[in-house]
Formats: C-alpha cells, sequence, structure tokens
C-alpha cells in the first residue's frame, strides 16, 4: 500500500444542496445523513482501507484548509493540497499529482470525490484494487463504471464494447465518454446494456497521468510539473498562486479523457450515490408508511407522501397536504421545490442571485 495514494477532492460548493449547502460550508463537510459524520469524514474512512494516513491528501480550495483539519485531524496541513482559485478538476488534479510524483515516482492516484455514498466500503476496496492492478501493470487510466438502475439524465455515462463481459469487477476498454443525456437517450443506454454510470472515481499512475498532461494538455503541464524540484521549498505557493491564475477552467473529462486512447473501466456492482441533489439522499433515508423522509425531531406531517423534509431538531414543523416535495431549513433560509424541478435549483439560485447579489454574501 505504501505506493498506493488518496486523492480526496472537496472543493466544490454543492449548490444543489442548498440552503444545506453554502460557499461557506459545503455539502462535503455536513452530516447530510444525520449519523453524526460528515461526507468528507465517511470518504476518509473508506480511503483508509486503500492508502496507508500519511498518503491520503484532500484537493480543496484554501478557504476550507481550517474545516478540513479539524474534521481529519490524523492529516498533517502539507496533506491539504489547497487550490488558490476554483478551476475545475483537471488543473487541481494536475498540481496534486505533478506534487505527489515529486515524492514518489511510482506513485499511483486514486481520485475519488468526497460526497459520494458508498456502503460497501470492503467491495468498494476490492474493486480498487482491480483497478490499481490494472493501472500499475498496464499503464491505463482507469475509472469505474456504476450499473444503471434508471435512465438518470443527471449522470455521464461511459460506453464499452458490447461483447466485452458485464461481470462485476471485469475490465473493459472505454469506447466513449457520453455527456448527461435526454430522457429517451438514457432509456436506450439501459436498455443496451453497454452503459454504465460514470462515478468520477479514477485510478492511474502519476507518471501515466502526466505524460497525458504533457501530450494532450501542454500548458497544465508547463504550469505544474515543468519544475518538480519547487515542491516543498518556500517557492510552491507563489507558482501555484500564478499557475492557477493563467490556466484554463477545465475538466479532466474535457482535458485528457476526451483525447487518451488508453483508458479502461472496472465495471462495479457496490450501491452508489454521488448525492448529488436532495433527491438522491431521499433513497437513502429510512421512510414513514406514506414514504416520507424525514430529518428534523419536531416534524408534524399530515395528508403528505413521498416528500423530503431536512430542518433543524429545534424547529416545530407542520405540514399538511404536500406530495412530492422538498422542504429543506437551514442557515436562516428555506427551500419549498417540487422534486421534478430539482435538476432547475443551480438555474433558480443563479437567477435569484442575479437579481438580490447580496442575499448570498
Amino acid at each position: 500500500m505504501n505506493n498506493n495514494y488518496s486523492l480526496i477532492m472537496a472543493g466544490g460548493v454543492g449548490s444543489r444542496f442548498w440552503p444545506k449547502s453554502t460557499a461557506k460550508n459545503p455539502k462535503q463537510f455536513q452530516d447530510v445523513l444525520g449519523i453524526g459524520k460528515s461526507l468528507l469524514r465517511l470518504t476518509f474512512e473508506r480511503m483508509q482501507k486503500i492508502s496507508p494516513n500519511e498518503n491520503i491528501y484532500i484537493l480543496t480550495n484554501e478557504i476550507y484548509l481550517q474545516l478540513v483539519l479539524s474534521q481529519l485531524p490524523e492529516l498533517t496541513e502539507d496533506q491539504v493540497i489547497c487550490e488558490p482559485r476554483r478551476k475545475n478538476t483537471a488543473p487541481c488534479i494536475a498540481y496534486a499529482s505533478a506534487k505527489i510524483y515529486s515524492k514518489n515516482k511510482d506513485a499511483v492516484l486514486v481520485i475519488a470525490p468526497s460526497d459520494h455514498l458508498i456502503l460497501d466500503a470492503n467491495r468498494f476496496r476490492e474493486l480498487i484494487q482491480i483497478a490499481i492492478e490494472t493501472a500499475h501493470s498496464d499503464d491505463k487510466l482507469v475509472t469505474l463504471g456504476i450499473l444503471p438502475t434508471r435512465p438518470d439524465t443527471g449522470y455521464g455515462y461511459i460506453e464499452f464494447d458490447q461483447q466485452e463481459s458485464r461481470k462485476a469487477g471485469s475490465v473493459n476498454k472505454v469506447l466513449k465518454f457520453q455527456e448527461k443525456p435526454i430522457l429517451d437517450i438514457a432509456q436506450s443506454f439501459l436498455d443496451a446494456g453497454n452503459y454504465y454510470w460514470n462515478a468520477g472515481i479514477f485510478i492511474w499512475k502519476a507518471s501515466v497521468i502526466l505524460q497525458a498532461f504533457e501530450q494532450f494538455q501542454a500548458t497544465l503541464f508547463n504550469f505544474f510539473a515543468n519544475d518538480l524540484t519547487i515542491y516543498g521549498t518556500h517557492l510552491e505557493k507563489s507558482m501555484i498562486a500564478e499557475a492557477f491564475e493563467e490556466c484554463d477552467d477545465i475538466s479532466i473529462d474535457f482535458a485528457i479523457l476526451e483525447y487518451a486512447k488508453n483508458i479502461a473501466v472496472v465495471l462495479a456492482d457496490f450501491d452508489w450515490s454521488d448525492l448529488g441533489t436532495w433527491g438522491s439522499l431521499t433513497d437513502h433515508l429510512a421512510k414513514d408508511d406514506n414514504n416520507n423522509a424525514v430529518l428534523g425531531q419536531n416534524v408534524f406531517l399530515y395528508n403528505s407522501s413521498n416528500c423530503l423534509i431536512h430542518v433543524p431538531n429545534d424547529k416545530l414543523v407542520l405540514i399538511d397536504g404536500l406530495d412530492d416535495m422538498i422542504v429543506v431549513e437551514s442557515n436562516e433560509m428555506l427551500l419549498v421545490l417540487k422534486k421534478e424541478n430539482e435538476q432547475d435549483l443551480k438555474k433558480y439560485l443563479k437567477n435569484i442571485e442575479d437579481h438580490s447579489p447580496h442575499l448570498f454574501k
């Protein structure tokens, strides 16, 4: 395990979990499941089965440094890799890959979001080990594919050859990454059987991903990997600040995975959710007889069904006559939203911010 490094991405805002998730305190730092642990903490404990503590790094924005250290006291400040500006996933992965490669030329990186829910940590470890072996022996860029259970329009999809094995744990060549589809296309993916959800979990050797950056994103490579001797010195912070100021805002999918040919997918069969929306959280909460999921100790529901209610424990809440609704109170803000419209939440918030920016300070 000494060459296994876990990189946990924890810099997002999680705006689709508003009002619980805000720029000051995003969802990955919160106990959204009501079990006494934040999503970041749960992810860290899962990655302890993959890497020793000293090889676990958190990729986040510099404003969250103290939040990370308070929730993960096992880590040193050097294990929190801070980006000075949000520039999507490619720049921070290039930065972290170069920094770790400067320490260990044999490093294998397991990159995972901090806000995913994976219930079977042991099965996760088994499949990650298959991915690590594939990345190490074949110099592949490896990702995990999740067997789709519904024609979901909120996920990207991974296409592999129809003739390949669909047995869990199989390693297949990726033909194409498909963007989030409309419903009819999502249904066709589900019917075809050779399209799996893209979990956004990546496994590769640091040397191989840096070669990919050099080949497909030379500018990013030059920013972060041209001079590895800077890492760990007093020059690192100013170099990184300048690099993030000038580099493109681009995802790892568009920067590398769209072009690389050495990509493999390990087919996964564990229960998984990216917890991207309130609706996705509902699937993992206990329900009452009317299929309502309630987090809050003093909530009284009448003539209501199929709702998610998430309110502070000290609030007395009475709700009558709601169906298929999301009701969330947090930070003196209230959300009442139809479940069917939850993909529009980011649009609604952008509209509010454009008209009333003072409400988001």
